[in-house]
């Protein structure tokens, strides 16, 4: 198994270091620690390894799954992970709807053979029909992230049951990644809802604004659920103590407010986004969560181009669109803090304006 380099960690890795602003972090901005009791007594693992009983009993009732089908992890990364380790073999097929976060398709085609399903811009909607298109007797599992990293496009319930039972017909599974479906107004029903054979992946990072917490999870069947913790113990063995402790909280009392406040919070940022896109005749498509996808302004090649002269020209990061095979488009998070926003966008503006 031969991993490619994450090329969107790369990047941030090369400039989110010496930067001003960090216009390219793709979840809300974070949470003050001092909202959340911290005394989990002594630090050692969580026991049982795969979280508390009481929690995972609280995730497995949202989903309409049973306990023993939810296995906490270390964030929605690891969830992911797990998932395909526990789930695919030597020369298994996958369709990997796209763009998405690089993982997604790359983990998949390190053990087996990975199939593309591209959607296109102006607004991003999947084709259930080429998704059928590109399986094969072989396909084990149909993947992609709801709502959409890097688009913000949401499917709707028509299209995931659709997706679920082309599935179910081809004896496949479906990975959802949602960690950011409870930055929408009026969330759908989970995939891990439509059937066993529809697996969820979330965490706290995005809609809660907890990526320190580093506290995910899978939903899926049992059978496969207990293969994920199996591959558990090789990995990181139990979630953190402090973020189970931290996200239990989050995930009670507090929830309502901090997603009211997350939302708002999105929605008069992505206001701002939408002005500086039309101020600069970009195009994007108006998203759910705290990522937009704008075409790159005139004078500029790639996303690369614009994205490397932005921070050499004022210290701002942006994600190219090449990381996500989209050259021509760049992704902006702007669920950052509001005047930090403010302060970058006008610096991009600045740069804009400077080259053309």
């Amino acid at each position: 198994m031969e991993l490619p380099p994450f090329e969107l960690e790369r990047w941030l890795d090369e400039y989110e270091p010496d930067a001003d602003l960090m216009l390219a972090e793709s979840g809300v901005r974070s949470l003050p620690v001092d909202r959340f009791d911290l005394d989990v007594g002594e630090l050692g693992y969580v026991i049982p390894t795969d979280g508390s009983p009481e929690f995972r009993a609280d995730i497995a009732e949202r989903y309409d799954r049973d306990p023993e089908e939810v296995v906490l992890t270390c964030g929605t990364q690891e969830a992911d992970y797990l998932t395909f380790m526990g789930l695919l073999s030597d020369g298994d097929h996958s369709v990997v709807v796209s763009p998405t976060y690089q993982s997604l398709a790359s983990v998949p085609a390190a053990i087996g053979d990975v199939t593309e399903v591209r959607t296109e811009p102006p607004k991003w909607n999947l084709s259930v029909d080429a998704v059928a298109d590109a399986m094969r007797l072989d396909t084990q599992l149909v993947v992609l992230t709801n709502p959409s990293n890097p688009t913000g496009k949401y499917l709707g319930p028509e299209t995931m049951q659709a997706l679920y039972d082309l599935v179910e017909e081809n004896d496949a599974y479906l990975l959802v990644d949602e960690v950011y479906r409870m930055l929408a107004d009026d969330p759908h029903a989970p995939a891990a809802s439509l059937g066993p054979r529809a697996i969820s992946t979330a965490g706290v990072s995005k809609s809660y604004g907890l990526a320190g917490a580093r506290l995910g999870w899978v939903v899926a069947d049992r059978e496969l659920a207990d293969t994920v913790r199996k591959w558990k113990d090789y990995t990181t063995i139990s979630p953190p103590l402090l973020g189970q402790h931290i996200a239990q909280q989050a995930l009670g009392e507090q929830e309502a407010d901090i997603l009211e406040a997350n939302r708002t919070h999105a929605k008069s940022n992505r206001d701002l986004v939408a002005e500086f896109v039309e101020r600069h005749d970009l195009d994007w498509f108006e998203p759910t969560g705290v990522n937009g996808f704008p075409t790159i302004p005139d004078g500029f090649e790639t996303g690369k181009e614009f994205c490397r002269s932005v921070f050499k020209a004022e210290s701002v990061v942006l994600a190219p669109g090449d990381v996500f095979g989209y050259p021509n488009r760049f992704r902006i998070g702007f669920g950052l803090h509001t005047d930090e926003l403010e302060e970058g966008l006008e610096r991009v503006g600045r740069h804009i304006k400077s080259r053309n």
